[in-house]
């Protein structure tokens, strides 16, 4: 029996896509030099146990499988290879439960992080990693890959947040990890092993997520510098004096012009890096007044503190709109997920503004400066093969600069087919055996995602 006979003989015939047109939209996500291939079939689980079947199918046929979320990755984790079978998720969208006493939220692996928050939100609670693309990207997709986002230097990321888990095995078998409980350390913690594999050790269908207590609103303040090192002194003396802030964030000059050129912001071509920084205390307008003044002290030309909401949101605009101003900048973009430790977020910054002179290529920088997390954006034309080169160079020479810093190839995009060879380089040949032996155990057939992480 074939392989699309088997899954009819546990799916719906809604729930199994074989036209070729319709599997090709589901061949990648959004990252760009990665390769994908042509699946056989994609499939729309609803339930449980259609997941269970499917990996069934999949493990006596022997075909590799290659689990979607969203799609909203920037690291090709969710691109398909050719004959794989693709296991889109997004059917499963179920919140199933939200406990304001335990503080936890039960949900399937395809509801809408943005979906959840806002679900959360109306029992005075907060669900807090927030991806940029939250309004798109799924929950199991943010563990897939362990996403951020922006408020990740108060809150932490998804990681911290996934008590527990249901996983379907690649030979269909269920497992449950972790608990409901606020504390627990039975085990191995193989909840935590799961955040972040990718779809490379299991199949998540349910997780059970912390929620904390809604804070109050917050405030923002813009600071204006003279200099990427000025800007960046400010964080670390804000970090140093125990400030907790809800969002710190950092432009540099490229991404302000580019911001300017698009939305007419008003932003002085004078300034070479702009810092974002907002509190959800109960006394918010007393904390902005201590950072502006450690921001004038590390040589701000211009701090302006926002007093209302409204206020807030309109100083926060021009972070929002960078993605999307330095993507009409050129026809093609690559973004770069380098994390390094706050003391080298100067050395960072103006490391990647020398490999953009050094390549001649537009690269604008937004960093989650908070927790060091920067996001070196590589403009270029797709249509040009030596810009599309030098481009690549470009972003193998940040991601090597970054781990001269001290720091790591990715702190929330994951490593997908993107960045498998800097994967081997940050862990070294011990840590790989032993990540390729954990893979082993869980997937003895390698059939889960092949190709991606190693």
């Amino acid at each position: 029996m074939d392989l699309i006979a088997r899954l009819r003989a546990g799916l719906p015939g809604e729930a199994i896509l074989t036209d070729p047109d319709i599997t090709g939209s589901y061949a990648n996500d959004m990252a760009s030099f990665c390769e994908a291939g042509t699946p056989a079939v994609v499939v729309l689980p609803r339930t449980v146990e259609q997941v269970q079947h499917i990996m069934r199918t999949a493990t006596e046929l022997r075909v590799p499988v290659v689990p979607q979320g969203a799609r909203t990755g920037l690291s090709g984790a969710a691109n398909a290879s050719d004959g794989c079978l693709v296991l889109s998720l997004v059917k499963m969208d179920r919140i199933i439960e939200i406990n304001p006493v335990d503080r936890i939220a039960v949900v399937e692996p395809g509801v809408i992080n943005a979906v959840l928050s806002r679900a959360v939100n109306e029992h005075g609670l907060y669900y807090p990693p927030d991806p940029s693309s939250w309004e798109e990207c799924s929950i199991g997709g943010n563990i897939g890959t362990a996403s951020g986002g922006l408020c990740c230097v108060k809150y932490g990321v998804t990681a911290e947040y996934v008590l527990g888990l249901d996983v379907v095995l690649a030979d269909g078998r269920l497992l449950t990890t972790g608990r409901r409980t606020a504390k627990g350390v039975a085990g191995y913690d193989l909840t935590r092993l799961f955040v972040g594999s990718e779809g490379s050790l299991g199949i998540v269908v349910r997780a059970v997520l912390a929620l904390k207590p809604e804070p109050p609103q917050q405030l923002a303040l813009a600071a204006e510098f003279p200099s990427t090192a000025a800007a960046c002194e400010a964080v670390c003396e804000i970090m140093a004096r125990g400030h907790a802030p809800s969002l710190l964030e950092l432009m540099d000059r490229t991404s302000i012009r580019a911001v300017n050129a698009m939305a007419q912001m008003g932003l002085p071509d004078s300034t070479e890096a702009l810092l974002l920084a907002a509190f959800d205390t109960p006394e918010p307008a007393a904390d902005l007044a201590a950072v502006g003044a450690l921001c004038t002290a590390a040589g701000a030309t211009e701090v302006v503190p926002a007093e209302t909401a409204a206020e807030s949101d309109l100083l926060l605009q021009a972070r929002r709109l960078t993605l999307t101003a330095l993507e009409q900048v050129k026809s093609a973009t690559m973004i770069d997920d380098v994390c390094v430790p706050r003391s080298r977020l100067a050395e960072m910054l103006d490391g990647t503004a020398a490999i953009a002179e050094k390549y001649d290529l537009t690269i604008g920088v937004c960093a989650h400066a908070g927790d060091g997390n920067t996001h070196p954006t590589v403009c270029f034309d797709a249509a040009d093969p030596d810009e599309s080169r030098r481009a690549r160079e470009s972003f193998d020479d940040i991601m090597a600069l970054g781990l001269r810093l001290g720091g790591t190839i990715t702190g929330e995009h994951g490593v997908g087919v993107l960045k498998k060879e800097w994967l081997a380089r940050e862990l070294g040949p011990v840590g790989m055996e032993l990540q390729r032996g954990i893979k082993d155990v869980f997937d003895p057939l390698g059939i889960l995602n092949p190709g991606k992480l190693f």
